[in-house]
């Protein structure tokens, strides 16, 4: 129990996640590392035992120092990409993502002391809708600017 729910499958990977969408005075936090030239959602991997709900709760807590509540589900995501870490680099991965909508405190300063799997260390970024940085998940950018109070599904296939 309690292990990542990533799983070797051939000679990919599949990776079962969630995500934070954590929103304040019209900015998005988002997670980056000194490896990277992107950044991506605060989260990670479910682990084996967990719901999506219970994961959320934790990765949001490891990440940020701030036990949040979750609003509800706002997208599902399955992704097929080629990872860029030093433990996946060039593998095919397919990833389901659920995405959550956080309730965040009024009094929210989050504090990052986070690594990357390979232990590169993370850092926490407020990013705007027009931001010119890269992000994923890429539909961000545009589905957060109007969001709905309907479950979204998201396909992105980069092979």
């Amino acid at each position: 129990m309690n292990r990542d729910m990533s799983v070797q499958c051939e000679n990919g990977i599949i990776n079962i996640r969630v995500g934070a969408i954590i929103l304040k005075d019209g900015k998005l936090l988002m997670v980056g590392n000194n490896r990277s030239d992107y950044l991506y959602s605060v989260g990670g991997r479910i682990k084996f035992g967990e719901t999506a709900e219970q994961a959320i709760v934790r990765e949001v807590l490891e990440e940020t120092g701030v036990k949040m509540e979750i609003e509800r589900l706002g997208f599902v995501h399955e992704n097929y990409f080629y990872g860029d870490a030093p433990t996946n680099l060039g593998k095919l991965i397919y990833e389901i993502s659920f995405f959550f909508y956080m309730k965040v405190p009024n009094d929210f300063e989050p504090k990052c002391g986070s690594f990357t799997e390979d232990d590169s260390k993370e850092f926490l970024k407020w990013v705007s809708p027009n931001d010119e940085k890269k992000i994923y998940p890429a539909f961000f950018k545009t589905q957060l600017q109007n969001p709905t109070k309907d479950v979204r599904h998201f396909v992105t296939d980069e092979r």
